[in-house]
């Protein structure tokens, strides 16, 4: 194989992040009241990228981050923002729970883990994502059994693509960066970074043409 151990990103890798906040931010706008469109679904991307930012670079706090995310959009979207954090927060709620009804792994994801379990491979992931939200998606849909090792930004105090993100992981694993590969789909976060720490890495492109799914991914990492 030429690996001890596989590194894989969540976000977009092994969970459908982009396909859960469409359909969410849809309902979620639809229940404001307001039409909804690739306008807004873009408006509210663009919102979570940047508010996002803020946060991983240590400038807000999570829930800070959110609140923000909710002033951007609502305006855009011709809805009254609510002066109080509390209904801020209350608002935001409403979002997550449609944003977790639509959680799930790519295709690919559970094939792949199963895979490497009967193999006896450690698979851990490493992700810029708040710590105790990815640990309920790993576990709701259904990757908790297949993941040994889950570092975040969070947890260990650097973010893809500092090469010691990528050292903490393998540390994690009990393996050197030489005998790690890595698997995500942004080729700056997760193909530079990795492999700026040494360590293979092979990309992941969903919806491309043709598209690189994991096992691809994994054949193909160098």
């Amino acid at each position: 194989m030429g690996y001890q151990a596989v590194g894989l990103d969540l976000d977009g890798t092994l969970f459908d992040h982009r396909g859960a906040v469409a359909a969410a931010v849809d309902a979620f706008t639809i229940w404001l009241g307001a039409p909804t469109s690739e306008q807004t679904r873009a408006l509210w991307t663009a919102a979570e990228e940047e508010q996002f930012e803020q946060w991983r670079a240590g400038r807000i706090t999570f829930q800070e981050q959110r609140r923000c995310r909710l002033q951007s959009f609502l305006p855009a979207i011709q809805v009254k923002v609510p002066q109080n954090e509390s209904e801020l927060d209350a608002l935001f709620e409403q979002y997550l729970l449609r944003y977790r009804a639509e959680w799930c792994p790519f295709p690919d994801a559970v094939e792949l883990l199963a895979t490497l379990h009967r193999q006896q491979v450690p698979v851990g992931v490493l992700s810029n994502g708040n710590h105790e939200q990815q640990l309920d998606k790993r576990a709701s849909i259904g990757l908790a059994r297949y993941i040994d090792v889950v570092c975040t930004s969070e947890l260990i105090g650097f973010a893809k693509p500092d090469p010691r993100a990528f050292h903490a992981l393998a540390k994690g694993l009990g393996v050197e960066p030489a005998d790690l590969v890595f698997l995500g789909d942004n080729p700056e976060h997760d193909i530079a970074g990795a492999r700026a720490a040494g360590i293979r890495a092979g990309l992941v492109e969903r919806g491309a043409s043709p598209e690189v799914d994991l096992f691809g991914a994994l054949a193909t990492a160098q």
